[in-house]
């Protein structure tokens, strides 16, 4: 078996997996990706962050010409080919997968295809259609990201039971749609679908709907939710999934102990992710696990040397692709001994497509006082936004949360219209430890949403005008 030494052996093609190797090229090292699925990209273009947000954009349109009369636009007996919509979806895949084999050859990085394995310290085992490989480098990146987590008993089908992968290649829009989650995954699809037409419930073991955000954004999103008639039921424990006469049954036990079975055509499981790092070949190392993540320093390298992790797989840090794509930055820069800064875990942007959106970084109100800040709040709803009340999204609020002594921006917290695109000034002044002061006097373009940025952090001091 041929042996070939490499600077970086790359395992997985997705954001992470794929800039790395990217930027690794960009710095001269001989690198090698290796993908056991045909095509680059992984979960986040094929089944993820990608298709995902081209049927949020699918159903915006289709809100926008079903429902805006106000507007003046009439669209009689409007109708959605929903294959059509699918197809959209996978020629847009598509092209973004090409982009990537594209970019592997502009930067010189060999694409090998199989399975990766770890056997040692500087040594991986490629499975693939053409026989074993052994390949050899001085730096291995894990970067095999994560899958969906599935109930116990229970197993994903084409039709009732779907997770994020099946979701995404029905053929045609459910009348009825159960939702076992309410993170990320579970409210974008319930807003997608609910535009739709789709009659939707989402059941939420904890007590709120997007739990890791601030409360006060998960309440206007549930609020939201409620008023466009999406049923949402937290605190609620599913106690049993079965599929009977074509339909899926969901028996579940309430926030006030009253037990109900609640029926739906299909189902979808969105749990959380589980990392993938089974047969891997990590016990071959010295590389430690945490509940079934990896172990990394800040550096992104792992109790091995010369064996890092990035991604969903990393303990301790937010599965977003763009986390992973800058642990990647972190990685390759080390150990190609470039100037590189770690990951700050406070300055992390989240994004969430649902209608409204949200958009934070930095601490929660409760976060910011459970760590002992004098904690000063100003909030700035859309509802008096006058570009809102333009495009008829009258929806959330803009808070601020910050330091009280120093003005120091802990935490920006935003739900309603583009709020995950709004988000960029906030993460922009965290990174450049920016005060609420700046951003006071900073000119924000009007009329413009943004403009809703500006008179919230104006109303940390109570002086927002519009308000």
């Amino acid at each position: 078996m041929e042996k070939v030494a490499y600077d970086l052996i790359v395992i997985g093609s997705g954001p992470g997996g794929y800039s790395a190797a990217v930027r690794a090229g960009q710095y001269g090292l001989k690198t090698a990706i290796i993908e056991k699925d045909p095509k680059l990209g992984g979960a986040c273009l094929h089944v993820g962050c990608i298709p995902t947000k081209a049927l949020l954009h699918t159903a915006d349109v289709w809100e926008h010409f079903a429902h805006r009369e106000e507007d003046g636009i009439i669209c009689q007996n409007p109708k959605i080919d929903y294959p059509k919509v699918i197809d959209r979806k996978n020629k847009i895949v598509a092209k973004h997968a090409k982009g990537v084999e594209f970019l592997m050859k502009k930067n010189k990085v060999e694409w090998i295809k199989g399975f990766g394995v770890v056997k040692s310290r500087g040594r991986v085992e490629v499975r693939g259609e053409q026989g074993t490989q052994q390949l050899e480098a001085k730096n291995i990146l894990l970067a095999t990201g994560s899958e969906a987590r599935m109930l116990p008993g229970l197993k994903p089908d084409a039709e009732r039971i779907l997770t994020n992968i099946e979701i995404l290649n029905l053929t045609s829009i459910s009348k009825t749609l159960a939702i076992i989650g309410a993170g990320a995954v579970g409210v974008e699809f319930a807003s997608i679908f609910n535009r739709f037409g789709t009659q939707v419930t989402i059941l939420e073991m904890l007590p709120r709907v997007v739990p890791v955000e601030d409360e006060e954004i998960s309440k206007e999103l549930e609020r939201a939710f409620r008023k466009a008639k999406i049923r949402v039921e937290t605190g609620a424990n599913v106690d049993n999934v079965q599929v009977l006469n074509g339909c899926v049954k969901v028996s579940a036990t309430l926030s006030n102990g009253k037990k109900e079975d609640i029926g739906a055509e299909r189902l979808l499981v969105a749990v959380g992710r589980k990392p993938n790092v089974e047969k891997l070949g990590l016990e071959n190392t010295k590389v430690e696990l945490d509940r079934g993540f990896v172990k990394v320093d800040r550096w992104q390298q792992t109790a091995e040397p010369g064996i890092y992790a990035i991604g969903d797989i990393v303990a301790g840090t937010p599965q977003l692709a763009h986390v992973a794509t800058m642990q990647g930055m972190v990685a390759v820069g080390h150990m190609a001994g470039k100037p590189v800064r770690p990951v700050n875990r406070n300055r992390i942007p989240g994004a969430t497509y649902t209608d409204p959106g949200i958009g934070s970084v930095g601490l929660t109100e409760a976060q910011a006082r459970a760590q002992g800040n004098r904690v000063k709040v100003g909030k700035f709803p859309f509802a008096a936004n006058s570009k809102a009340s333009i495009l008829g999204k009258h929806d959330g609020f803009v808070k601020i949360v910050a330091d009280e002594t120093y003005g120091e921006i802990l935490g920006v917290h935003i739900i309603g219209p583009e709020a995950y695109e709004l988000l960029s000034e906030a993460v922009a002044a965290i990174e450049a430890e920016a005060t609420v002061e700046t951003l006071m006097h900073t000119i924000h373009a009007h009329p413009t949403l943004y403009e809703a940025m500006g008179e919230a952090f104006n109303n940390v001091y109570g002086l927002a005008i519009n308000a």
